[in-house]
């Protein structure tokens, strides 16, 4: 029996992700995607909740059979900045050395912020440099009534060197024509290139992808993103790593990964969702027993 150690195909940081992005070398990733926090000036929760049949429910399911409802457990985060731009600089600069001349960076922000973010992006990579700005659209949630319901995020697309960066229109899932009878049946089964607009539901409440994060992103706009902007055996960073959706797409499409975040809460989800994958390097963390402790509590 051989006893080599498995290639590395990632490695996930628990620590400041300025600490880390300072040690990396120059030219280094292929590609950056980041999900930083909005700046909501809230709390951001999730609570996961599990039923057990009941005659005393306070749940009606299939057949009206009742259902109680039990706490499981709930993450948080605050998501409230004194100064959300000066936060974000040094990052974004570092960003900017750590990417590949042919790389390039996805910022996934929201409409309170992405105009500040824009100017400064702008600034670091120059304004050439700004190659899309895509909409996430979905539908979930609360409407209010005194303005039209925001129900999108906004990703901003910049390349390190815009006259020759990785753009893989052949490797992007295809999406379906809306009036396949007007473009003949070739191109209606082959499908359409998507657009700067992205329809895309969220991570389905009760579906296997669920992890209960409070920011969980789906695979599928990392998937998306991964195949577009990078090519097998890249390297992808992501350091607001949140529940390690980049990771696990990373892994379903031949690339390698390096994670960083502050929380033990995230890395504990990652750990849970990682485990039994080989190659992985854990810094700060021991995902063994934090993965323990986190199947334990979800056991009462």
């Amino acid at each position: 029996m051989s006893s080599r150690r498995p290639e590395v195909i990632g490695s996930i940081h628990l620590a400041d992700n300025l600490e880390v992005l300072r040690a990396l070398p120059s030219d280094s990733a292929d590609l950056i995607y980041i999900d930083p926090p909005f700046n909501t000036g809230k709390i951001q929760q999730r609570t996961q909740l599990k039923t057990v049949r009941s005659a005393e429910g306070d749940r009606v399911g299939f057949q009206g059979r009742r259902y109680h409802s039990i706490v499981v457990g709930t993450k948080r985060f605050s998501d409230l900045f004194d100064d959300y731009l000066a936060f974000l600089e040094p990052r974004l600069v570092e960003a900017h050395r750590i990417l590949t001349r042919r790389g390039s960076l996805y910022f996934h922000v929201d409409y309170r912020e992405v105009h500040y973010c824009k100017v400064l992006l702008d600034t670091i990579f120059g304004r050439e440099a700004f190659l899309n700005e895509i909409i996430w659209a979905y539908d979930y949630g609360g409407r209010p009534k005194d303005r039209w319901p925001p129900k999108h995020d906004n990703i901003l697309l910049y390349a390190r060197d815009p006259s020759d960066y990785v753009f893989d229109v052949d490797a992007i899932e295809r999406i379906p024509y809306m009036a396949p009878g007007l473009v003949g049946p070739e191109k209606a089964a082959r499908g359409k290139l998507p657009t700067d607009t992205w329809w895309h539901t969220i991570v389905p409440t009760s579906g296997s992808e669920r992890t209960g994060y409070p920011t969980q992103k789906p695979l599928g706009i990392l998937r998306r993103i991964i195949s577009a902007s990078s090519r097998p055996g890249d390297l992808v960073l992501d350091f607001f790593a949140g529940s390690g959706t980049t990771a696990m797409a990373a892994l379903e499409l031949g690339r390698r990964f390096i994670l960083v975040d502050s929380s033990v809460e995230a890395l504990e989800v990652m750990a849970k969702r990682l485990d039994g994958v080989d190659g992985i390097e854990w810094f700060g963390f021991d995902p063994t027993p934090h993965q323990r402790h986190a199947e334990q509590r979800n056991a009462f």
